[in-house]
């Protein structure tokens, strides 16, 4: 049985980070909260028509955001799409009540 008492499991702890860390800029929250509103997958193109931000800067934001999870890429031939992935977004507040130590609600695995 786990302690309630002592930290989190090492790997987890890094997986929570890896989370925060991917949302600790304003252009990625920017992301995050555009394509979870829209709830349908975007070109880069036009994330960045509704960012006002440049094509490299969201290419790069978006990759880092691909890297865990918060967003999911559709090839199509030579352009890609994203949305949000809703699976991993709805464990993002479990996954700050675990940290910080408070009943965990029941929700869906994050993949």
């Amino acid at each position: 049985m786990e302690d309630d008492k002592g930290p989190l499991a090492r790997a987890e702890a890094e997986e929570y980070a890896s989370w925060f860390r991917a949302l600790a800029d304003a252009t990625r929250i920017q992301i995050v909260s555009l394509l979870a509103r829209r709830r349908e997958p975007m070109s880069v193109g036009e994330i960045v028509a509704a960012s006002g931000v440049g094509q490299s800067t969201v290419s790069h934001h978006l990759k880092i955001l691909a890297d865990v999870g918060f967003v999911l890429v559709e090839k199509h031939r030579t352009s890609s799409l994203y949305r949000i992935n809703e699976n991993c977004v709805s464990c993002f507040p479990t996954a700050a009540d675990v940290v910080m130590g408070n009943p965990v609600p029941a929700t869906p695995t994050c993949d």
